[in-house]
């Protein structure tokens, strides 16, 4: 098939969770014999000479390169409209009209968008052609949390953006063939939103043999690992380092917490003057960062689909501690493969149990990878999304078919 695949960053090299995603689908189709074309966005010449290394999994690439000031004048100028203020960050005139022309051909047999935000660019598409929208996360509750996380009056903006973006994914899904998740809980969102679309999950992976285990590790250094220029990061890891580490410290005066993440704000950076704090920023690898730590956290309480530092960790061996709304973006067991803590009095108790017990430590870091191997292989995610596809060209030649997936 010819293959046009929209994506809302440009997807190399695969360095975070949204461009992992989109970068695996490319490859997986490429390798499977189609054309695959790329349209996407870039908000840097950086950025847009990443699509360089896309060369060898697409046959074409349609790259234009938005800046940020001109992304964030649009995304304003949505405010005031029913549209989302988002779709405006990731609008292109130039792009629009280079994927229009590309569809009027006809030629493209399948036009897959990843992310809800570049879906306006496929509605062109002919009835020909088999659309699929892969939503990852359902953006709209993830605004949604934000707005009762963050202070007013910004809190009423949030709301605001995930009521209109509710409005939006609902119609969206409804112009899809096919609508896709990264997660059960995703999904079971996007199917209370629009119960009549067709719908299907597929997760996220991992790469085991990029990811694997050290064979020693510091049994008193706990990591945290992710971008800190998101805010649910930002928010986790100060009421770590507030409520959690001190109450550890008492026990444990060595013990340190390293915060290893991209683009951490004075907010962040303010932390390293805490007792045992340490903030790397941006590193070349956090493989060799985080395999040396007795376990890792990711306390979230703002959470949407998978939170793959949770998957490496697991794949590297090093056990992981959470809250349960990150757990439910990982298909793992609480208290078999991972660790979950709702208090500051159960991280407390968790993180304790691990750091004395090297038995336990070794049980959950076996456990976690095998999980991971298991159930968060690429090529077991790429499995699924090849039935998905398959039972939407099923269901479009036989189309009383039912619409659930």
């Amino acid at each position: 098939m010819k293959v046009l695949f929209l994506c809302h960053r440009v997807p190399f090299p695969p360095a975070s969770g949204s461009k992992v995603r989109a970068f695996q689908m490319i490859r997986h189709l490429s390798a499977q014999g189609h054309a695959v074309t790329v349209a996407s966005l870039a908000h840097s010449a950086e950025e847009a000479e990443g699509a360089q290394g896309l060369a060898d999994y697409c046959s074409q690439r349609m790259i234009e390169t938005v800046g940020a000031m001109v992304a964030r004048v649009r995304m304003v100028g949505r405010v005031p409209t029913a549209i989302p203020s988002s779709f405006g960050y990731f609008a292109s005139p130039r792009l629009a009209r280079r994927v229009r022309s590309a569809l009027e051909t006809g030629l493209y047999e399948l036009v897959m968008v990843h992310s809800s935000s570049m879906a306006p660019y496929a509605l062109g598409a002919p009835a020909a052609s088999l659309r699929i929208l892969d939503f990852c996360d359902m953006d709209s509750q993830k605004w949604r949390e934000y707005g009762q996380h963050k202070p007013f009056p910004w809190s009423l903006g949030y709301r605001f953006e995930a009521g209109k973006l509710e409005r939006t994914e609902i119609r969206l899904a409804r112009q899809f063939d096919l609508c896709t998740c990264a997660t059960p809980a995703e999904l079971q969102a996007l199917r209370q939103l629009a119960p009549d679309a067709s719908s299907a999950w597929f997760p996220n992976g991992v790469d085991s043999a990029l990811f694997q285990p050290a064979d020693s590790y510091d049994p008193h250094l706990i990591a945290f690992m992710g971008r800190m220029d998101y805010y649910p990061n930002q928010l986790a890891v100060v009421a770590f380092c507030r409520e959690v580490l001190p109450r550890l410290q008492c026990r444990r005066p060595a013990l340190r917490f390293e915060v290893i993440g991209a683009n951490p704000p004075r907010s962040i950076r303010d932390l390293a003057q805490l007792r045992g704090v340490s903030v790397t920023g941006s590193v070349a690898d956090v493989r060799p960062y985080v395999r040396r730590a007795a376990l890792s956290v990711a306390p979230l309480s703002i959470a949407r689909g998978t939170q793959n530092k949770v998957l490496e960790s697991m794949a590297m061996g090093v056990p992981v501690v959470c809250s349960p709304i990150v757990s439910k973006g990982v298909d793992a067991v609480p208290g078999e493969h991972l660790l979950c803590a709702s208090s500051t009095e159960e991280y407390v108790a968790l993180i304790e149990q691990v750091l004395e017990s090297p038995v336990l430590r070794r049980k959950l870091a076996l456990a976690g990878r095998n999980r991971v191997l298991t159930h968060h292989s690429w090529t077991g995610a790429m499995a699924r999304l090849d039935e998905a596809i398959g039972a939407a060209l099923e269901r479009r030649a036989h189309p009383r078919m039912t619409a659930a997936a």
